[in-house]
């Protein structure tokens, strides 16, 4: 049975493909509808650009700095090790019971968060060819953390599950039912934010949660999700992360037929992958750059294209959506450009007016001062008569995963003692 104290607490471990954020958290009472943090927040932090020289940073419960420090990190487990020995030195009173973490792919598998244990890390293992930037960042973070403490209780939490029950017709492609596809289906991403998305919109007024909303997270990674009562019912990335609008590195959707051109012209399988995965997206179509706050102080027609591209598919995205959904009645920004670019949430907006969605021009430029200072926090950035509320929502996946961690920890200690 799990013991626990009042120095007990969860680390939550969100890998990216580059990146790692982090949230230490006490061990409060999970519930279903909260959206704000479960116990109290110790520390959170990040460490960006894995793979060379960058800064851990970090900040206490109140979002107040108290460590920014540069380090040469080469890998995720590496990344782990760093952020355990900061704590384990600044905070030795801390008694981790658990780490909860974000895995992108859970395959036809899991759609709920597991206890993880070598058969399930081997099955996760299994999943990297349909998420081969994602994947083995957080497997080897799981890795190394099991070499390091192997009694330590480790819970895995899927990017794919909130899609896991959409619709039969958003769960399949139009091919044959063989063997060999039978891991080939629609999954979505992005679910965890998604998720806590979804719970924070019964704040918002008017019962946006019960009603037709897109929900645009737009970052590095970028999708877009349609729900309705806070379910999701199509998304734009389906069998990978791959899919979907053009992203920081990866190109979005493609005719699948351009693969098999490139094959076909002597282009070797990783290649082609590293193109579609790495070089493509914002930084392929401008050649400058993969982060949009930089594409947008540059002048130059490649930059402008790129920055172009994206606006564009997002707006068809949610035009394709709002037919899924029948109609629309907001839509939500979140995600590191979502939530911090006005530039990028004015040019979305403004070619949604056919859809009766009607920018607060000075809301939505003041709208980055708030997003992100606090997790969960809303600002509108439509008139207040607009038939189409628009919205910016700052996302944390960090307490979604805190939460799941949580709940399974706590059933699975009064199943132990039944």
């Amino acid at each position: 049975m799990l013991q626990t104290s009042s120095s007990s607490v969860l680390f939550i471990i969100n890998s990216g493909s580059s990146s790692l954020k982090f949230l230490v958290t006490g061990m409060g009472a999970s519930q279903k509808n909260q959206s704000k943090p479960l116990g109290q927040n110790l520390y959170r932090g990040r460490i960006d650009s894995i793979g060379g020289s960058n800064r851990l940073q970090v900040s206490d419960g109140n979002e107040r700095v108290v460590h920014s420090k540069q380090v040469d990190v080469a890998n995720h487990g590496q990344a782990i090790q760093i952020i355990l020995d900061w704590l384990s030195k600044e905070a030795p009173s801390l008694d981790i019971v658990a780490v909860g973490h974000r895995v992108v792919h859970g395959g036809t598998r899991y759609h709920q968060p597991v206890l993880i244990t070598p058969q399930v890390l081997d099955y996760l293992h299994s999943l990297i060819p349909l998420a081969p930037n994602h994947q083995p960042a957080c497997l080897l973070g799981i890795t190394e953390l099991a070499r390091l403490q192997p009694e330590l209780i480790q819970i895995a939490c899927f990017d794919t599950a909130f899609h896991h029950d959409r619709p039969e017709v958003e769960q399949h492609f139009a091919l044959p039912s063989w063997p060999e596809l039978e891991l080939v289906h629609r999954y979505g991403f992005h679910g965890l934010s998604y998720e806590y998305i979804a719970k924070v919109l019964p704040d918002l007024p008017g019962k946006i949660a019960e009603r037709k909303v897109i929900v645009a997270h737009l970052g590095h990674g970028a999708s877009l999700c349609a729900m309705k009562e806070g379910r999701s019912v199509a998304t734009t990335m389906t069998f990978t992360p791959l899919d979907g609008i053009p992203m920081g590195t990866r190109c979005g959707a493609i005719d699948p037929a351009v693969v098999i051109y490139l094959q076909q012209q002597g282009m070797p399988l990783q290649a082609v992958s590293d193109l579609l995965y790495f070089q493509s997206g914002l930084l392929g179509v401008s050649g400058e750059s993969d982060n949009m706050a930089d594409l947008l102080k540059l002048k130059t027609p490649q930059a402008q294209r790129a920055i172009e591209q994206f606006v564009h598919h997002s707006v068809r995205a949610i035009g394709s959506l709002a037919a899924t959904l029948e109609g629309l009645d907001a839509l939500v920004f979140t995600g590191g450009i979502g939530e911090h670019s006005a530039v990028i949430r004015e040019a979305i907006c403004k070619r949604c007016v056919w859809l009766g969605l009607y920018l607060d021009a000075a809301a939505n430029k003041r709208g980055f001062e708030y997003s992100g200072l606090e997790r969960g926090t809303y600002v509108q950035i439509s008139t207040k008569d607009s038939p189409v509320g628009a919205w910016v929502i700052s996302t944390d996946e960090e307490h979604m995963i805190a939460e799941h961690s949580i709940r399974l920890l706590n059933n699975s200690r009064e199943e132990s003692s039944t």
